[in-house]
Order: C-alpha cells, then sequence, then structure tokens
C-alpha cells in the first residue's frame, strides 16, 4: 500500500477549505494554516452560481448552505429609478442565483473541513514557500509535503516568494461592502427579493447592488471611484448614498458602523504553479466582482486541482495539466468582468458572461440533479 500523501495549505478561505476537503476526501492529510487567530469570513454578502453549487455538493456541503440561502430569481437593473432590464435565473436557463451572507457559506466549508479531519492552525503566519515542497512560516519553521497551495489571497506571499506575479492591477472604482437588516415593510412596495442593482451617475457615478441573503440580512455592495473621498469614506456618509438612493433610505440609515472599501483589483500570473507548489483562488486569479464569480471559480479550481491529482504521484506534471484545463475559463471570466467594470457598464447576463455560471467543474461531470431549495430536483447536480 502507497504512503498517504500531505498537503500543507497557506489560507483557511474559500479556495483552502475546497482544496483542504477536496483532498482529504481522496485520503490525502491536510494542514491548513491561517494568519488571523479567528476563523470568519467578512461581513458581507456573496453570490453563488450553478458551478458553485455543484462544487458545494461533491464536498458534502450543499444541502447545509442552501438551507440558509435566498434564491433570487430575478436581477433588476435601474437607473436613476427605471427599470433598465431585468434577467431571470432558473434551472431551465442552466444556472440559479443564490445569495447569501459569506459567513453563512464559510461555516458550511469550515464543518467540511472538520468532518474530513483537516487540522487547521490559527495564528500561523505563511511567509513564502520552496518548489520542492516545503511552507515556511514567520518563526522560520518549514513543513514539508507532498503538495503545497497557495491560497492566501490577493497579497499573497506563497505566490511572492516564488515569483509567480505577472501583473497587478487596481483600478479607478471599488466597493463599499455591508450587511444590514432586509427592512422590507419599510421599503415599502416592491420585489425586494430580487437581486436589483441601483445605478445614478449624477452628480456622481455610484452605484448600490441590492442583495438579499435570507429572510434577516440584506447585503449593500456600494460602487463609488477611489478618487471621491466623501462616497468612500468609513464611517459611512449616510446622506450622500440617501440622495442618490433615496429609495434605499430606511436600510442606508442603518449603515453607520461596519464597512470597507476595497479597489477593484485583479491579479494575473505567469503561471499557477512550481514545482510542487500549486496557487489558487485569489492568489491566482483575482477578478472584479461584477459577475460574481470570484468564489465559484477558486472553488472550482481547488476541486479540480484535487482531481488532477488522483491518478498520478508526480505532482509537478498533474500541476501543469490542472492549469492547461481550469485557467481559459478563469482567465476568460476574469476578462470579462474586468471589461465591465471598466466601462461602468450595465450588467448584461448572456450566454457569453454566464459562461462560467454555466458550467460543469471538473470532478462533478457525473452527478444527477440537484434538490432545490424547496425540495424539489433541480439544475445539473448531485444531492
Amino acid at each position: 500500500m502507497s504512503a498517504q500523501r500531505h498537503a500543507e495549505i497557506a489560507g483557511a478561505g474559500f479556495a483552502g477549505l475546497t482544496a483542504g476537503v477536496a483532498l482529504a476526501q481522496r485520503g490525502w492529510s491536510v494542514r491548513i494554516h491561517e494568519a488571523s487567530r479567528e476563523l470568519r469570513a467578512f461581513g458581507a454578502g456573496i453570490f453563488i452560481w450553478e458551478n458553485g453549487l455543484r462544487v458545494l455538493a461533491a464536498l458534502g456541503a450543499y444541502r447545509e448552505v442552501i438551507a440558509g440561502a435566498h434564491e433570487a430569481i430575478s436581477y433588476e437593473t435601474r437607473h436613476d429609478g427605471r427599470l433598465i432590464a431585468e434577467y431571470r435565473f432558473t434551472p431551465d436557463q442552466g444556472t440559479r442565483m443564490l445569495t447569501m451572507t459569506r459567513q453563512h457559506l464559510y461555516a458550511a466549508l469550515l464543518r467540511a473541513a472538520r468532518r474530513e479531519g483537516i487540522d487547521i492552525v490559527v495564528g500561523s503566519e505563511v511567509t513564502g514557500a520552496t518548489p520542492a515542497g516545503s511552507l515556511i512560516i514567520a518563526d522560520g519553521r518549514q513543513f514539508q509535503a507532498d503538495l503545497v497551495i497557495g491560497a492566501d489571497g490577493v497579497r499573497s506571499k506563497v505566490r511572492n516568494s516564488l515569483g509567480l506575479l505577472q501583473e497587478r492591477n487596481i483600478y479607478s472604482d471599488g466597493i463599499v461592502r455591508v450587511l444590514a437588516p432586509r427592512l422590507k415593510d419599510e421599503l415599502g412596495p416592491g420585489a425586494w427579493d430580487h437581486v436589483i442593482d441601483f445605478w445614478n451617475m449624477q452628480p456622481r457615478p455610484l452605484r448600490i447592488l441590492y442583495v438579499p441573503c435570507n429572510e434577516e440580512d440584506l447585503y449593500l455592495a456600494m460602487m463609488a471611484p477611489v478618487a471621491d473621498k466623501e462616497a468612500t469614506a468609513i464611517p459611512l456618509r449616510t446622506d450622500i448614498w440617501i440622495e442618490a438612493f433615496p429609495q434605499l433610505a430606511p436600510v442606508i440609515y442603518k449603515l453607520t458602523v461596519g464597512g470597507r472599501y476595497d479597489a477593484y483589483e485583479t491579479t494575473k500570473l505567469s503561471r499557477w504553479s512550481a514545482g510542487n507548489v500549486a496557487i489558487v483562488g485569489d492568489a491566482a486569479h483575482a477578478m472584479t466582482p461584477t459577475l460574481g464569480q470570484g468564489a465559484g471559480t477558486a472553488m472550482m479550481n481547488a476541486l479540480a486541482l484535487a482531481v488532477a491529482l488522483e491518478t498520478t504521484r508526480c505532482v509537478p506534471s498533474a500541476l501543469q495539466e490542472w492549469e492547461k484545463r481550469e485557467r481559459p475559463l478563469t482567465e476568460y471570466t476574469q476578462d470579462c468582468s474586468t471589461q465591465i467594470a471598466n466601462e461602468r457598464r450595465l450588467s448584461r447576463w448572456d450566454p457569453e458572461t454566464l459562461r462560467a455560471a454555466n458550467y460543469i467543474p471538473t470532478g462533478t461531470e457525473h452527478f444527477g440533479p440537484l434538490v432545490g431549495i424547496g425540495g424539489k430536483p433541480q439544475g445539473g447536480s448531485v444531492e
């Protein structure tokens, strides 16, 4: 019997947890290093489309996630209060649009990791890695593994230690991400169970993406130019945002604490691996949030990484094949997201922009129908 293979992972975010669970399911021992001393997600919302739902099913986390998520069948775009476009997302169209708090998704992935017996070490700051398969932490210790994964975010120290960063771009716009109570009664009549993209370009370009997460929580993604110091201020200048979006005044009034402003940012690498080290998630392909696919592509690639290693013990060659298969779709999605953000273009949901959302991830090809939120079979995956 061959010896059990071992993986060391930097970062206990969505990508790191997904990779860890997928590897453990395939017989690997896994240790995940998290620099923070608390395992939790940033307080905001997140989109998971059919591709991400299929990955969750593969990890055994699907039912738990959909039990506390919101299925928004419609995405509305409103400009200066007028309905400009409406897109509907149902299983017969190839994908569903589920929204939830980031903490809800994170908690489900964390429980999946614990079920698999994964060792998660908090307060463990990773400073780099070697192509031979050593993970280096801040106190100088090195952990040898058959596979090292850098899932340590957009400023990845694993990636940077290996010289893999090809380009990093920071753009002229960004968003404040905040959670608020739903307050549907206070908002009055309206389609408040839909995702609604509110735009107001005068006298300053501002946007609020209104995203129900569940019956209690509402996610607001509030776009403003980096140069607009008033609109990007934290604590929020609620007067500015209410003036632009008076229809959302009841919830904006509640946004007096929390939140943060982040400029849109993308990264591209010369390659996704070096020797026995793989880079996944934002460390490899951070993208603007305009298509809601940052987490979806990260989880797809993390699952595909584990699948690529199933049939070979040669890690470097498996990583090269993994990148060859998965990178084109991820980079296409990243480029589409960037173009939409650069042009401040109203969202257009067509087969091209939904290519990743409709994709059948590696490792889920054999799945049958998903069970939907209402308990009925939906989509194209398993439960």
